[in-house]
């Protein structure tokens, strides 16, 4: 089960993997409480019993669930580091990490995965994922009592990415990004033929936007939500779309200036593609408002484009409506890649959730030769940051990164390594 506590909402994803294919069998979602006061110490309990409501309303079993984290208080980086063994690698890397993780390294959990542990290059590269033991420690409380067991701590980018494979395989080639709009936060996430490269944050949500509306338009909150929703007779015929090309300008200039870092930092072709997700994908025209100013091609990313769904788990235009929004959720059920491809060639090395995830299992690459083209754009749009390809290899995929282990299962508190 894959439980997404966001700023606005928790989604939980039932994914069974008893079959040949993973499929989506049950799915919750509930609106958290309101934030406290500006200044005041959160108190987990409403949150905890909120999520406690939802299981019960439910009817899932509440036990071992896998989580993410996000935000300032992570960090997931590709590095470059002199090839070495696993092993070394473990125990030379929390000192290289100093270099990359702006937190005291006693303070944080670190884990990594070595992306291309099958090339034969004097360099390799390495997935790092480290956030603070306090973020952690705060989850881990949240889920007790709410009766709850952390199974995985993940990162949600690479857990947002394992969904994203999983049901768009063809954007695992050339350069995209994967935006997700959340209430408070938007978070671009950019990938190279299939490896995440960068991730970053946006104060933007559709909190801004809702908050916008009801001052410029005098709308009260609920009616402010229904005109986000498309609801028709609220807003002029027009006046979504002027709205959100308007105030949507945030995102497309945070995913603009993304290109322009990608060019410094030498990363492949520019973005060429733009997927949504999150829940202010599904507000209606907002793909199209971003497209346009971007000029290239944008769509709203579907969390069950291919991973199958249970006939029972809602009716299927409420489901195709959620999906966007259940892309981390969906993301923390699924198997990492290597074990999804096990798994379905009936291998016996798939991911075991009642077992610590492998460190690091090698998984099939998808290489980009030198000299081959782009795949096509929308017309009339070309790569953000677009300039000529080196031609460079890289693993069109990532093994889970695990920020907790056996240890946190068995009830101990998380350890920095």
């Amino acid at each position: 089960m894959g439980l997404d506590i966001g700023s606005g909402f928790t989604k939980a994803a039932v994914v069974d993997h008893s079959g040949g294919t993973p499929q989506l069998v049950r799915i919750a979602v509930t609106p958290n409480p309101p934030p406290p006061p500006q200044g005041e110490v959160p108190d987990p309990g409403p949150a905890a019993d909120a999520i406690a409501a939802m299981f019960e309303r439910e009817g899932l079993s509440a036990g071992d669930v896998v989580i993410g984290l996000g935000g300032r208080d992570v960090v997931s980086k590709r590095i470059e580091v002199d090839r070495m063994d696993e092993d070394e690698a473990r125990r030379v890397l929390p000192w290289e990490a100093e270099q990359h993780v702006p937190f005291d390294m006693e303070s944080v959990r670190m884990d990594f995965v070595i992306a291309d542990a099958e090339a034969d290059r004097r360099r390799m590269s390495v997935l790092l994922a480290a956030a603070k033991l306090e973020w952690i420690e705060s989850r881990i409380s949240l889920l007790w009592r709410a009766g709850l067991r952390p199974a995985v701590i993940d990162v949600d980018a690479y857990a947002l990415h394992n969904a994203f494979e999983a049901n768009h395989p063809d954007a695992m080639e050339g350069v995209a990004a994967l935006v997700d709009i959340g209430t408070t936060t938007t978070t671009i996430n950019v990938l190279e033929d299939g490896l995440p490269v960068l991730t970053r944050d946006l104060g933007f949500g559709t909190g801004t936007l809702l908050r916008d509306l009801e001052r410029d338009h005098a709308l009260p909150a609920d009616r402010a939500a229904s005109a986000l929703r498309g609801e028709a007779g609220i807003l002029p015929p027009s006046g979504l779309s002027d709205f959100l090309a308007d105030r949507t300008a945030p995102v497309a200039d945070g995913i603009e200036r993304t290109a322009k870092l990608l060019e410094r930092e030498d990363i492949g072709l520019g973005i060429a593609r733009v997927y949504l997700c999150g829940g202010g994908a599904g507000i209606p025209g907002l793909a199209e408002v971003i497209g346009d100013r971007l000029g290239v091609e944008t769509r709203i990313a579907n969390a069950i484009e291919r991973v199958q769904a249970g006939s029972d788990v809602v009716d299927e235009p409420s489901l195709r409506a959620l999906s966007p929004m259940l892309m981390l959720a969906v993301g923390l059920a699924l198997p990492p890649p290597a074990a999804r491809d096990a798994h379905a060639n009936g291998r016996p090395d798939g991911h075991d959730r009642n077992r610590s995830p492998p460190r690091a299992p090698p998984h099939p690459r998808r290489r980009r030769h030198p000299g081959r083209h782009p795949r096509p754009h929308a017309r009339g749009s070309r790569p953000l940051g677009d300039r000529p390809s080196r031609g460079r290899a890289h693993d069109s995929a990532r093994d889970r990164l695990p920020l907790v282990d056996a240890a946190i299962r068995s009830g101990d508190a998380p350890r920095s390594t």
